[in-house]
């Protein structure tokens, strides 16, 4: 709605809110600002914008008006088109492609809408355009948290930019509302009810003759809510006059007021009635719409009693039609009946072309039983839903065209399609065995499809069943179903990225050569992503070379997209050769949409590839509070073997940092549940978190056991991504136990198959997995080229490992000063880190070479002082129970040396036992 009225608007009570409407306006006239005013329903949130079109016409303003509409949510573009109306003309000045982009979300060009971005910018390009420093633009948006979801993204990414432009932006949303534009971080400002003295202002004025105690009565329950102490005193009218009346013992105050709007609106005469219900279910405003739907007659003649009656008003500039509250909207659909309702949807839709899809959306709501015809019509728009990013929007869709399907074969089919998007996308997985029974119940064989068979695997896979028959299942469908220009694109990309997590979570190499079988075969037309998920995901060791430079691209564009399934492919790929962290902004709008009642299974998989950065990024904290949430959903939604993804993280930090036993409960887990189920994956995962437990007790053998059950030292195993996250502890493991031959084979094929190139990361731990299996010398290259590569820093947890191992070879070659440098920097870290088992190793070794780290005895009456640095640090072991060869792999010794050392240890402390050290030393050894 564009361009209001310049009659001034005097509001009671609103001076403050006023004063910073008007400094709100003065900024955006020096470079541009955005605000929401947020209260409760019924503040005045709309009158204050009133007052604020009104103030920036007159400070020189051209002023543009959105209104969010509940009938419209679930149309896409239809809030954004109120702001293009009244800018049409300077359209055409734009590049060709942006106006092109433009008069597509207009309906008025044959392609599809561009992604969401492209769309943004090209409005962007146009308010650029238009607004001026002589005439600035303000855009005022009114009901917020009804604004569709895609408008609502285009008007956020305008409202968080407007410096680049002249542009002022002005919003109203309830408190509270979770909507994408109350919660994308514009600044706010409350406005709060009434004070008594403005409210009692207020009523005093607009209604005289009511008596004191009436008066007193109603600002005590209306509480300073002005729409309420306007609105209530219309039932109250005959207690007005009088102060003997009886007032009413409670005034609830929301039913009251819905119910005085539909009081209102049931005194109009029925055309009126009939013109509003029109005006309601179109949601435009635009009285040629309502001509059309009147077969030609004047819409506007028949208006006057609700604008009378303070329900409507047309606006003097533009001639739409404006609901002065949006509950008179509510109420002017509660009180129509059925078939009042179905007359104004198909008076709607014949003005409409054919294949609009409000076209369709208004046939839809028109039919009162099964038509195919319009089920069809639906089917269709639900897939456009889709790929604009409205996975809920599409489900939605897809179920209202089953009801209307008369046919068995396709309400079976729609169904099953709705129970394969709910599986994958938007997280409706308790409801996948309702939606396939109600489609078998619809037509047997119309379960038998690509969409029921995907759902159907899902289902498997987090619940009972296991990883065969869920390929089985995908491989048969697949090779049944597809069939060349004869397959929903959007079901088959489901399919393959059902199948994908199969072979990934089962981690058998047979399973991945299926899926290449099948995807050579049937590969989806949109497929340029699957190769480079194949190839840096499903075996990054030997493939990602290959589609590096691909990936690298779609990574630079995946802000740039909206479709939240493919921005999930592009993250999903750059798990394991570290380029998640270009993926950061588009993954946290995924699980933004989650909350907001989005795709919730994709928000879940978002939040754990999060999680999955800040493990190597160092932001342990916040990966567990990322995975709270996440496994919440999983609970919430029966997410199960999502959830493992969660619970592996969350492992390895509980095994950094010392905490064993959530650390063991969680590898049990994952064990015992994934085994039964040929989940190799989760083995691996389990695997990963015993072996870093193990490493940071100083438990090399049983390290090494683990981890060799993983692949021959020799070859990197192929189909194995997660190899790449364990060469580290691979390493160590052989080393510490004198396998140095073997972790020199291991970094030989790591060399061969091109792993280095992937990232810095991978370079920098290949080259210290090289220094470390060196036996015979410290090499100085090695060691210093990883410590000192490019970016280590990003990679805390690795980088102060490879300190530390590099500090002990420097202490054991008596190189201590040179050993100190290092140990402290990795002790720091640690310590950062809250990683305490390597925090001890690292002071270990500073003690050690002779550095005091902690609380040290300096009396010459405690007997730690009688001991050696090397001593001292034997004997704490010792009392804690370790044996001489743990001892002797902790401080890098031989046993031999160890038991000299405790031998030492006995004769000066007196004591004949590892139980006497305990009691002997009773200060902190340092």
């Amino acid at each position: 709605m564009a361009s209001a009225s310049l009659t001034p608007v005097v509001l009671v009570g609103r001076s403050a809110e006023l004063a910073v409407i008007d400094r709100h306006f003065g900024s955006a006239r020096a470079g541009g600002a955005a605000l929401m005013l947020a209260g409760e329903a019924g503040v005045g949130k709309s009158a204050l914008l009133d007052a604020a079109a009104s103030r920036a016409a007159e400070a020189g303003f051209r002023v543009l008006r959105v209104a969010g509409r509940p009938f419209q949510q679930g149309v896409g573009f239809s809030a954004l088109n109120q702001l293009l109306q009244p800018l049409a003309e300077a359209i055409p000045a734009l590049s060709a492609r942006q106006a092109e982009t433009l008069q597509a979300v207009r309906g008025l060009s044959e392609e599809q809408p561009a992604e969401l971005l492209a769309i943004a910018n090209a409005v962007h390009a146009l308010v650029a355009q238009v607004a001026t420093e002589a005439a600035p633009l303000a855009l005022i948006v009114d009901d917020a948290a009804w604004v569709d979801r895609s408008s609502a993204t285009v008007l956020g990414t305008l409202a968080h930019s407007p410096r680049t432009a002249h542009l002022a932006v002005l919003g109203a949303s309830r408190t509270g509302d979770a909507a994408f534009l109350c919660t994308i971080g514009i600044p706010e400002h409350e406005v709060r009810p009434l004070d008594d003295v403005s409210a009692d202002e207020l009523v005093a004025e607009r209604f005289p003759a009511m008596a004191a105690r009436v008066r007193r009565r109603l600002i005590t329950e209306a509480r300073g809510n002005p729409l309420a102490l306007l609105e209530l005193p219309v039932p109250l009218n005959d207690l007005q006059h009088t102060a003997r009346s009886t007032l009413p013992a409670v005034l609830p105050l929301t039913e009251r007021l819905k119910g005085i709007f539909s009081t209102r609106v049931a005194t109009l005469p029925a055309p009126t009635r009939k013109l509003l219900l029109l005006a309601v279910l179109d949601g435009s405003g635009e009285p040629h719409v309502l001509q059309r739907a009147l077969g030609g007659r004047d819409p506007l003649a028949g208006l006057s009693p609700a604008e009378r009656a303070g329900l409507v008003q047309v606006d003097a500039v533009t001639g739409r039609l404006e609901f002065r509250h949006p509950l008179t909207r509510s109420a002017v659909l509660d009180l129509s009946t059925s078939e009042e309702r179905r007359w104004a949807h198909l008076a709607l839709a014949a003005e409409l072309p054919e294949g609009s899809e409000h076209r369709a959306r208004h046939l839809a709501d028109a039919a009162i039983g099964p038509d195919d015809d319009v089920a069809a019509l639906l089917h269709e728009v639900a897939y456009g839903t889709l790929r604009r990013g409205d996975a809920v929007g599409a489900i939605n869709t897809l179920l209202r065209a089953s009801e209307l399907s008369a046919d068995g074969t396709a309400k079976a089919r729609r169904l099953a399609e709705a129970a394969c998007l709910g599986a994958n996308i938007t997280g409706d997985l308790r409801n996948v065995r309702a939606l396939l029974e109600n489609a078998d119940h619809a037509d047997p064989s119309g379960t038998d499809s690509l969409a029921a068979a995907t759902a159907a695997a899902s289902q498997l896979l987090n619940g009972e069943g296991d990883v065969d028959t869920a390929q089985r299942l995908l491989v048969g469908a697949i090779d049944t179903h597809v069939h060349p220009g004869d397959t929903d694109e959007d079901i088959l990309r489901e399919a393959l990225n059902t199948l994908l997590m199969v072979c990934f979570y089962g981690g058998r190499p047979e399973l991945w050569r299926s899926f290449d079988t099948v995807a050579a075969r049937r590969p989806p037309s949109s497929g340029r992503l699957l190769p480079v998920i194949l190839g840096a995901f499903g075996d990054p060791a030997h493939g990602a070379s290959a589609v590096l430079d691909r990936l690298d691209d779609l990574v630079a564009g995946v802000h740039q997209q909206t479709d939240p399934v493919r921005v999930f492919g592009i993250a999903l790929a750059s798990s394991y050769v570290d380029r998640l962290p270009g993926c950061r902004g588009a993954l946290r709008r995924i699980a933004d949409d989650g909350r907001d009642g989005g795709a919730v299974a994709l928000a879940i998989q978002a939040q754990f590839l999060l999680a999955n950065d800040a493990w190597t990024g160092g932001q342990w904290d916040d990966l567990l509070a990322v995975t709270a949430e996440g496994l919440r959903w999983c609970e919430t939604y029966d997410y199960r073997l999502s959830a493992s993804t969660g619970h592996f993280l969350r492992g390895v930090v509980a095994a950094a940092r010392g905490d064993g036993d959530t650390a063991r409960e969680i590898a049990d887990r994952l064990a015992s549940w994934g085994n039964p189920r040929g989940l190799g994956a989760l083995r691996v995962y389990a695997a990963h978190i015993r072996a870093l437990s193990a490493l940071g007790g100083a438990d090399f053998d049983t390290a090494h056991r683990l981890l060799g059950a993983l692949g021959t030292p020799g070859e990197v195993p192929r189909f194995m991504p997660h190899a790449l996250w364990l060469l580290l502890d691979f390493t160590e493991a052989a080393v510490r136990t004198d396998r140095h031959e073997e972790a020199a084979e291991r970094v030989a094929a790591v060399r061969k198959t091109g792993i280095p190139s992937i990232s810095p990361r991978l370079a920098m731990v290949t080259d210290a997995a090289e220094a470390m299996a060196v036996a015979d010398f410290i090499d100085h290259d090695l060691f210093v080229a990883a410590i000192t590569a490019p970016g280590a820093e990003r990679w805390p947890f690795d980088w102060a490992r490879i300190c530390l191992a590099y500090g002990e070879r420097l202490r054991r070659a008596r190189a201590g000063v040179a050993a100190r440098v290092h140990l402290e920097a990795a002790l720091s870290t640690f310590d950062r880190l809250g990683a305490a088992p390597w925090s001890a190793r690292a002071a270990n070794e500073l003690r050690a070479s002779g550095i005091p780290v902690g609380p040290a005895a300096s009396d010459g009456r405690d007997p730690h002082v009688l001991l050696t640095p090397q001593e001292r640090r034997a004997a704490r072991l010792a009392a804690t129970g370790l044996t001489n060869k743990q001892i002797a792999a902790q401080l890098f010794l031989s046993p031999r040396t160890v038991a000299a050392h405790l031998r030492g240890v006995f004769r000066k402390l007196n004591v004949t036992s590892r139980a006497g050290l305990r009691d002997a030393l009773t200060g902190p050894v340092p």
